[in-house]
């Protein structure tokens, strides 16, 4: 537990460090076009590098995770800490200056998640869990809502072409605010009943997985079935949706769903 507690607080303080660096590049994007390719790829090299300097002047035999990772067998020396860094998630907002944007950071040890991180600098709010423990924003636990039958104040995050895929009848609200890490956030501590994922990566849901699970929900697939995902540890793309929350708040967004033929 005392190894554990140290990897969180360097990890915590490694994305904050890196969230304050991205504040210098936050909203200036060119005005002149609607997403600004060069101000993203120039931030997240910076955020990528500060992270890479940290961990090697910190832990330099652990490992960064990277598209089609060669899967090893069991350690016991360093090597068997895997670091999963995601600098920039909602490039959208963060080029535009919308602060719903922010950076993921998950653990793994011989392919075991042990812990998640999601900082959004832009709003100061700093999402966190270890495998098995609470979850918390900042230092305060939350949950996902137990609300037992959804109504019309329930909040159901989608991704931004979900009209074009879906109908529904879902009671309540339905939105996008174009960040995956946001979303699940928001859904596990309580804000949004459930999500939507379309298009997502390992990458993209490593932390989450860890902040979702220790807050009392799951990641399922759209038949209901649990969703499991270091299956895609080589990171390639998910070829199917996903939906996440509590179990009851699952099964009750099944039956408002229907695809569009």
């Amino acid at each position: 537990m005392s190894e554990i507690r140290q990897l969180t607080e360097f990890a915590i303080e490694t994305v904050r460090q890196a969230g304050t660096r991205a504040l210098d590049f936050y909203g200036k994007g060119k005005r002149q076009l609607k997403f600004d390719m060069s101000l993203v790829t120039e931030t997240e090299l910076h955020l990528a590098q500060i992270f890479r300097e940290q961990l090697k002047k910190q832990y330099p035999e652990h490992q960064i995770f990277q598209n089609n990772l060669e899967i090893t067998g069991y350690t016991h020396d360093d090597k068997r800490y895997l670091w999963i860094y995601d600098p920039l998630d909602g490039v959208a907002n963060f080029q535009a200056g919308i602060p719903i944007w922010g950076i993921s950071l998950a653990l793994l040890e011989n392919f075991w998640p042990i812990l998640g991180i999601f900082h959004m600098p832009a709003t100061g709010d700093l999402f966190h869990a270890c495998a098995g423990q609470k979850a918390y924003r900042g230092d305060m636990e939350i949950r996902m809502s137990d609300q037992e039958a959804l109504n019309d104040e329930s909040l159901f995050l989608t991704f931004s072409r979900f009209h074009q895929r879906y109908q529904t009848t879902f009671p309540g609200k339905v939105r996008n605010l174009g960040c995956t890490g946001a979303h699940l956030s928001y859904v596990a501590m309580g804000r949004a009943e459930a999500a939507l994922l379309s298009n997502v990566t390992y990458q993209d849901l490593a932390a989450a997985r860890v902040l979702i699970e220790s807050a009392g929900g799951k990641i399922f697939k759209m038949d209901g079935t649990e969703f499991f995902l270091n299956e895609y540890l080589e990171g390639q793309q998910i070829d199917e949706d996903l939906l996440v929350g509590s179990l009851n708040a699952v099964s009750q967004v099944r039956e408002f769903l229907k695809v569009q033929r």
